[in-house]
């Protein structure tokens, strides 16, 4: 559906009776941008905007803009996330064939802080509020189905392909064209038919609970990386760049959490990454604070050097509006931007699609979350193919790029393993 000629109209009322709102994602068709049992849960579409190209982010703020500036909100929770509200997800290259969508949910269920709540979206002014009663009770909810059990394989791009990619990229670092490239490689895998895919997203929060799991037309993942999250004038993000495998054991883990706090090569990378972010936000931002130094984040399978960002909006601008200035940061395209992304498209030999780009959601008050579409997988019928990608500087190697991507396929593998 394209933007209605009559305004959208949201109702938002408080719940007691939501639970864990995991339990609301549709199997076949899940929209969702949850982290540690918080978050948004969209159930059926609306509306659908789609974007392409070089503009995407400029027009898809020019469209929300006006969506919400006729939009009838009813709203008694009021916080960032109730009222009207699209779930999105973009495509990482200007030239990607994947399209960029906005949706709109017909119903949305929500929680955060202790505060749960259901917004029903329509087209056109309602006769009558619903009550909360009323959004619940039509929601289907069938009984879960079998767990799948699939087997990848690579993609376009082949492990010898990528570890050939790397090595051209070092002579590009070499030969002072970039300070770092990110390389990525997919893979791909056949769903069968009919696949409930509430089992892998839950799988996903339940051994990932501090990062973002998402799934927003059919991009299912779950990031470790906030791009942006705007709240009422606060701005703030993650970064992420910098990676080691975790241990085996206590001792073994412990040393290399401390090598990669200590490793150059990792420092560097996330020195650009960080700075790239900075950069971004401080014409628009003051009080701008970042760490003096990154500290080792903790997931199942990785540490990760990670920094956290913080400041205050000086000027009014929605989470689309930022999302256009940040995207692509240095952790997933690299330093020069311009300089990597040229390199990307003449060697990496693949479309990424959404891997990579901006995933989250936007409410009609510019408020907003955005993580970096990583650790995730695109679902297009019976198809699947998950992403992963290493950050190039000088002194990397090729084989433990490789490596490094082979633990980033990981959660979405074990997901739908």
């Amino acid at each position: 559906m394209t933007s209605p000629r009559e305004p959208l109209t949201a109702v938002t009322r408080p719940s007691a009776s939501i639970g864990s709102i995991l339990d609301w994602i549709a199997p076949d068709y899940p929209l969702a941008f949850v982290r540690d049992g918080e978050g948004i849960v969209g159930v059926g579409e609306l509306l659908r905007l789609e974007f392409r190209g070089a503009d995407r982010f400029t027009n898809a703020a020019a469209v929300w803009s006006e969506l919400s500036r006729t939009a009838i909100v009813h709203d008694s929770v009021k916080r960032a996330g109730t009222g009207l509200v699209a779930l999105g997800s973009f495509a990482f290259a200007d030239s990607s064939a994947a399209v960029s969508v906005l949706i709109v949910p017909r119903l949305i269920l929500g929680s955060r802080d202790g505060i749960h709540w259901v917004t029903s979206i329509t087209v056109g002014e309602v006769g009558r509020l619903p009550t909360t009663t009323d959004d619940l009770a039509t929601i289907p909810r069938p009984a879960h189905g079998a767990p799948v059990h699939i087997s990848f394989a690579p993609g376009e791009t082949s492990p010898k392909s990528f570890t050939s990619t790397v090595k051209a990229a070092l002579r590009e670092i070499s030969q002072s064209h970039a300070a770092k490239i990110v390389i990525a490689r997919d893979q791909v895998a056949t769903l069968p038919a009919g696949t409930d895919l509430r089992v892998p997203i839950e799988a996903l929060a339940g051994r990932y609970p501090d990062t973002f799991t998402f799934a927003v037309d059919g991009l299912i993942g779950s990031s470790p990386e906030t791009l942006v999250r705007v709240d009422n004038g606060s701005v703030s993000a993650r970064v992420l760049a910098g990676s080691a495998a975790r241990g085996d054991d206590r001792i073994s883990d412990g040393r290399a959490a401390a090598t990669l706090a200590s490793s150059p090569k990792d420092q560097q990378e996330h020195a650009l990454a960080l700075a790239s972010v900075m950069d971004a936000l401080q014409p628009l931002s003051n009080e701008l604070v970042a760490a003096s130094a990154p500290f080792a984040l903790q997931l199942p399978n990785l540490w990760h050097l990670a920094t956290d960002i913080e400041g205050q909006l000086t000027e009014r601008s929605s989470a689309l509006d930022l999302i256009e200035i940040l995207h692509p940061t240095a952790a997933v395209a690299g330093t020069p931007t311009p300089a990597a992304i040229r390199i990307i498209d003449e060697f990496e030999g693949f479309d990424r699609g959404r891997y990579a780009g901006p995933v989250g959601w936007v409410d009609a008050n510019g408020n907003g979350e955005w993580a970096v579409a990583l650790r995730c997988a695109q679902v297009d019928g019976t198809r699947i193919t998950a992403y992963a990608g290493a950050g190039i500087v000088a002194g990397s190697d090729a084989q433990r790029e490789l490596a490094e991507t082979e633990l980033k396929f990981r959660p979405i593998i074990e997901a739908f393993g």
